[in-house]
């Protein structure tokens, strides 16, 4: 039985990027040296990215945060830093990942090998003090840190990719038949949800092989979350055919038509296109003499083809070849939309819309302004605050753009605070801001 850990979360941090430096060179007639401090190199980036070899997550249940290499600081001689080596986490076929970004939340499926997803940005690398000298200002003494490189939180699902899928109700004997047709060994007892996790199984039936999921039994509610339906249910989606297992002797006390549409109904109710996936019923049980007794009227109630509907006894293994048979032919008539990828280069990234760099906001905060925007808020977090010159170059921004005539408006006051990003600022009219 391969263990399945089909959820995760983790932590990832893009590397920072290294820091610019100011030095100057020392050269006759030239203005202090003149300034020649190289950039600092860009951080490495995380990605995650497809290996077919994989079928679960289980490595991150022990290995929880994840961090890309910081990019090496400038040099003198106008020497840029050396960039961070980017960091790869290989994930399974199948794998979502999903993150939250400004407050509004993202996915992205995984499916070919090899895809990638650019998952967090390394940061640039900061400017040296070559790049502050104007004819005014020969001499800077200014140079910016490395821009901190992008880190979330992200929760990956697994959903599995197999062939086929059991469904049913808690106890109907999908474990049981799991065991019997494969070289699973799944967790078998008479309570219900024993199966907590989807076990696989690789079946072959005529030289033919494909992979079997028993997906852990469902309620009613299920669609909406009941029990653990999400949990459940999610694994049904890329399955291509179903295997409705039925409790046929109504063991349980239920009539097993009513689990037959029950199931469907929450299939449906969960995805319309899970209904209408090809389904083979097989009537369970068959070795106790209720399910005997049962059995036409259900083959005859059944609203799937008599032909798809066999009666089994998963414990004895009676009447479960001729089923696979009839599934091996389904299985050869519908092509496998995931079978046999070529190896992708695809590189995805977060679907977050494009925002105007420039345009910012205030909001009123405790002690205080909060100013966002992407353009000031990058600027901040790669000020050397230790340099005098920064400050001045910092007012010089929020003068040209319009922030400091927008908190006027706004009525900031001498000595309030003004934060932008993690810098916490004293406003004042005589220095500007």
């Amino acid at each position: 039985m391969a263990e399945l850990i089909d959820q995760a979360r983790i932590e990832i941090k893009a590397g920072d990027g290294g820091d610019g430096l100011a030095t100057f060179r020392r050269e006759k007639f030239v203005p202090r040296g003149g300034p020649n401090g190289g950039d600092g190199g860009r951080g490495g980036n995380v990605y995650l990215e497809v290996d077919p070899q994989l079928n679960t997550l289980l490595k991150f249940q022990y290995d929880r945060k994840f961090e890309a290499q910081r990019g090496s600081n400038g040099g003198s001689g106008r020497k840029t830093g050396r960039s961070g080596k980017d960091l790869v986490i290989a994930v399974p076929p199948g794998t979502v990942a999903r993150t939250v970004i400004d407050g509004e939340p993202y996915e992205i499926d995984l499916v070919a090998p090899g895809q990638r997803l650019l998952a967090a940005r390394g940061g640039k690398g900061g400017l040296g003090n070559v790049h502050f000298k104007s004819s005014v200002h020969q001499a800077p003494r200014i140079a910016e840190l490395g821009q901190p490189g992008e880190e979330f939180e992200l929760e990956l699902e697994l959903k599995l990719i197999a062939d086929v899928g059991l469904v049913g109700y808690p106890n109907a004997g999908k474990s049981t038949l799991l065991s019997v047709i494969s070289a699973a060994r799944p967790k078998i007892a008479a309570y219900p949800f024993t199966t907590l996790v989807p076990n696989l199984g690789v079946v072959e039936v005529d030289n033919q092989t494909f992979v079997v999921a028993d997906i852990p039994g469902l309620i009613e509610g299920a669609h909406a979350g009941v029990g653990l339906g999400h949990d459940f249910l999610r694994h049904v989606e890329r399955t291509r055919v179903l295997i409705h297992v039925i409790d046929a002797a109504g063991t349980e006390g239920r009539d097993p038509l009513d689990d037959f549409n029950q199931i469907n109904e929450e299939l449906r109710l969960y995805q319309p296109h899970l209904a209408e996936r090809p389904q083979i019923v097989a009537l369970n049980k068959m070795d106790l003499p209720e399910a005997v007794e049962n059995f036409e009227r259900l083959r005859d109630a059944l609203p799937v083809p008599p032909e798809h509907i066999f009666g089994i006894s998963a414990v004895i293994g009676e009447g479960v070849q001729p089923m696979l048979r009839l599934l091996a032919e389904t299985m050869r008539a519908m092509p496998n939309p995931l079978a046999n990828l070529p190896r992708s280069t695809e590189v995805l990234n977060w679907p977050v819309p494009e925002v105007d760099p420039d345009a910012f906001t205030i909001t009123p905060e405790e002690g205080g302004y909060r100013v966002r925007g992407q353009k000031i808020e990058r600027l901040v977090s790669m000020l050397n605050f230790a340099q005098p010159e920064s400050i001045d170059r910092l007012q010089r921004v929020l003068e040209a753009a319009g922030i400091s005539q927008a908190l006027r408006d706004y009525g900031v006051e001498e000595g309030d605070s003004v934060f932008i990003e993690k810098a916490e600022l004293q406003w004042s009219e005589e220095l500007g801001a």
